[in-house]
């Protein structure tokens, strides 16, 4: 039944709610992998600390990599489902130390999932909305698919929607995806799947290389045996059908310029797998050994060039005359595949991670350039150089100076975020130059911090190309940003700086370079400037416990590294009760890893109240937590019994209760349990939120601490599988901490009736806390929460 609306109005009055969200381990099993190896220790950290990458017990998660450092730290890359649906943005990286302990986590999300998975919105109806974004030309519009879109860093139940077609130009081929809210329609975001280098205009590259060819019979084929078989083949000026290209003598070139072009591909193909391969250990854009295909002469006057998640295309540009074959290009195009190859479903090709997916194109195809060098085509941090595509001689894009092409953001500013992709990489291109090469006069030009940042000392070209692969190669998320404020770990700053502590040492020369760099873009971040602040934390699940004399309590210490490179960290405790000893397993961590802490006790141990702190030291820092540990009585006697929750069946009204208004009262249309007086949370049909809360003090001494209450769900909604409405009960400190979430209900949980519900209170003995009954409604269909008969019953 649906509230009276008289209250809503006094209803909008309500404080916002408060959630808390209990991880638990994941419930689908994990793949076993070799004993002791970086994905077994990895698994372990997901069975055990769910919470390191917001995991819920609805989850399951896939190996999608793992890399080895020759140290023996491990670093192993997952997706993530949800309810058995696909989550985009739910990947993260588990990070674990030469010692086997975890040593961090890289995630996207910013709070667990906790979200119904029925769609209000049929897939008919978005995938009409679908094709209504589409600009080009429609081939097929594909069946959506139900996921959890996560790229904001919460989950949010969503339509995928994937058109194929050909962009508005008629000649770039589209994968276009199309992502709209499953509750209420609303377009999400788009973006497409073939990566081009975009513009107009004409241009030319050549020069005399070497080629790696397959002799057949009496042909020569451009087929690459010592790159992967990487081939090349000519499209003639159509868009579909490739012959590879031959030759008689294997002398490549010379008058023939549909040849020319071939041989500009193949080898832009060779020298970026080669240097893949020799700089970054890396086999291939695919990690596997496996070359890559190229193919050119692409339609008709066409100027461009794209990577299509397999392969290399190339155009001719205006009149067929000047192919976009140019070796930065191809290793920025080719670059794109290592980036959707090294991440899961690579860096989301839309706001500022798309931003970052097209600096790290650019990025590498400048250092291929360098890599090379070739003297018809020297390194230099143009790119595009060659090929004029503006038909003015400029090139597409200048890293030293990002805002020269007219559209590029030199520095980072909140519509950042809103830019095109090929101009938001600005940011990361401007920011790479000035670690490479400096700000101020360079051979390569002149480069201006931001605003009134200081300038930026080089740390040279080579070193800079290791820090942006590192961050990439083990840290970098499908959702990687440049700011985000709820989660400033999963950006391009920190884990750049996670980068070069891994390579050159915590507060080093060089990671502080990556720190003014980025500064110097107007990109800060919440890492410590070095020598101001230690670099790891101490944190204690649970913070209190009670045991009866010769009983034993234990609790996780968690450390973490929160700024340079991870800490050797010892474990020790103060503040002990007579009788009582402490010790850690094991008692020597790396930041980042975990210990369990046992406080045992002796029968002769005095009752009472202790607050025991745990000492975290590394490098002659402390950090310290404090566990609480309550003794009980001799034998367990309960000095201070009874039921210890005021006008608990509210028959004296809201007295002792504090509600949002008309919580408490008489109501007939949803009877109490007993007597004439209940708490009724929600149950309006429009967006509401509805507390009800008491605090209770609990003695020391006592062997049980039951909370209970009666709780009857009534609802309108008919969806057997979305949780629209919830009501969390939770424990608040004094300060308003929630300190556990006991359960959460939902319309799912609709049954007739009262049934009684049942929780301890024991880990807060001696202290005085808020018990909280947190309600919240969305805009349609009531769910009536009515809850009777409480109590906390000490004994």
């Amino acid at each position: 039944m649906k509230r009276p609306l008289a209250a809503v109005g006094a209803a909008l009055l309500a404080s916002g709610l408060v959630t808390g969200v209990a991880s638990a381990a994941p419930a689908t099993p994990l793949a076993a992998p070799a004993p002791d190896s970086p994905a077994a220790r990895a698994a372990t950290v997901l069975r055990t600390n769910p919470g390191a990458v917001q995991g819920t017990d609805a989850e399951s998660y896939q190996v999608h990599s793992t890399r080895v450092d020759a140290n023996g730290a491990g670093h192993t890359r997952y997706t993530r489902t949800y309810r058995g649906l696909r989550v985009l943005g739910g990947d993260f990286v588990i990070h674990t130390g030469a010692d086997g302990g975890f040593a961090g986590s890289s995630v996207g999300l910013t709070a667990p999932l906790t979200l119904g998975t029925t769609a209000k919105v049929r897939a008919t109806v978005a995938k009409r909305a679908a094709r209504a974004e589409f600009a080009g030309t429609i081939t097929k519009v594909g069946t959506p698919e139900l996921i959890v879109d996560a790229s904001s860093g919460t989950g949010r139940l969503a339509w995928e929607t994937v058109i194929t077609g050909w962009q508005p130009d008629g000649q770039t081929p589209s994968r276009f995806h199309v992502i709209s809210d499953a509750t209420t329609g609303t377009l999400i975001g788009a973006y497409d799947e073939i990566e081009a280098i975009a513009g107009t205009g004409t241009g030319v590259y050549g020069g005399t290389v070497a080629l790696d060819t397959t002799l057949a019979a009496t042909t020569y084929q451009l087929i690459d045996p010592s790159h992967g078989n990487g081939s090349t083949c000519d499209m003639n000026n159509g868009t579909a059908g490739c012959t590879i290209v031959t030759d008689t003598d294997n002398r490549w070139g010379g008058t023939d310029a549909r040849q020319r072009a071939a041989v500009d591909a193949h080898y832009g193909a060779a020298v970026t797998f080669a240097y893949f391969r020799d700089v970054h250990g890396r086999h291939g854009v695919f990690g596997d050994g496996r070359g890559v295909p190229s193919r050119v002469h692409y339609g008709q006057n066409y100027s461009n060039a794209f990577w299509d998640g397999s392969r290399m295309t190339y155009g001719d540009g205006v009149d067929n005359a000047n192919p976009l074959v140019s070796l930065d290009i191809a290793g920025h195009e080719m670059a794109h595949g290592v980036t959707d190859n090294v991440v899961p479903g690579g860096l989301v090709y839309s706001g500022e991670s798309g931003g970052l997916n097209e600096a790290t194109s650019d990025i590498f195809g400048t250092a291929v350039e360098f890599h090379a060098a070739n003297a018809a085509d020297p390194g230099d941090y143009l790119i595009g150089e060659k090929i004029n595509i503006n038909g003015d001689g400029t090139p597409l894009r200048y890293m030293h100076n990002p805002a020269l092409d007219g559209a590029s953001d030199n520095c980072w500013s909140p519509s950042t975020r809103f830019a095109d992709v090929h101009y938001s990489s600005g940011v990361a291109n401007h920011f790479f130059f000035n670690l490479a090469e400096g700000t101020g006069s360079t051979p390569y030009g002149t480069s201006t911090p931001c605003g009134s940042a200081p300038g930026v000392t080089k740390i040279g070209r080579v070193k800079a190309e290791r820090i942006w692969w590192r961050a990439l190669d083990v840290y970098f998320t499908s959702t990687t940003s440049y700011v985000d404020s709820a989660n400033p770990a999963n950006t391009a700053r920190a884990y750049t700086l996670r980068a070069a502590t891994d390579l050159y040492g915590a507060c080093s020369t060089e990671y502080r370079a990556v720190q003014a760099a980025w500064t110097s873009v107007n990109v800060a971040g919440t890492d410590v400037a070095c020598g101001t602040s230690s670099h790891f934390s101490v944190t204690l699940s649970p913070t209190a416990g009670a045991v009866n004399p010769g009983g034993a309590a234990t609790t996780t210490v968690s450390t973490a590294t929160t700024n340079g490179s991870p800490q050797t960290v010892t474990l020790s405790a103060t503040g002990l009760p007579a009788g009582a000893t402490a010790s850690f397993t094991p008692a020597t961590v790396t930041s980042g890893a975990s210990s369990t802490l046992t406080l045992s006790t002796s029968p002769a141990t005095p009752p009472g109240v202790y607050h025991v702190t745990v000492n975290g030291t590394a490098g002659g820092t402390t950090r310290s937590a404090t566990y609480t540990l309550t003794v009980n009585g001799s034998g367990g006697t309960c000095t201070s019994p009874g039921q210890k929750l005021g006008n608990p069946g509210f028959e004296s009204g809201a007295t002792g209760w504090a509600q949002t208004f008309g919580v408490v009262g008489q109501h007939t249309a949803q009877p109490a349990r007993s007597g004439s007086w209940s708490a009724w949370l929600n149950g309006y049909g429009t967006s509401r939120v509805d507390t009800l809360t008491q605090p209770v003090s609990l003695p020391t001494g006592c062997t049980t601490y039951t909370f209970r209450f009666w709780l009857h769900v009534d609802t309108a909604e008919t969806s057997t599988g979305t949780a629209y409405d919830t009501l969390k009960v939770q424990v608040v400190s004094s300060s308003g901490t929630v300190l556990a979430t006991l359960a959460t209900y939902s319309n799912l949980d609709a049954a007739p009736g009262y049934a009684q519900r049942t929780f301890s209170l024991a880990t807060y003995a001696g202290q005085t806390v808020t018990v909280k009954f947190a309600g919240t409604e969305d805009s349609s269909l009531q769910t009536s929460f009515v809850v009777d008969d409480t109590a906390v019953a000490v004994s």
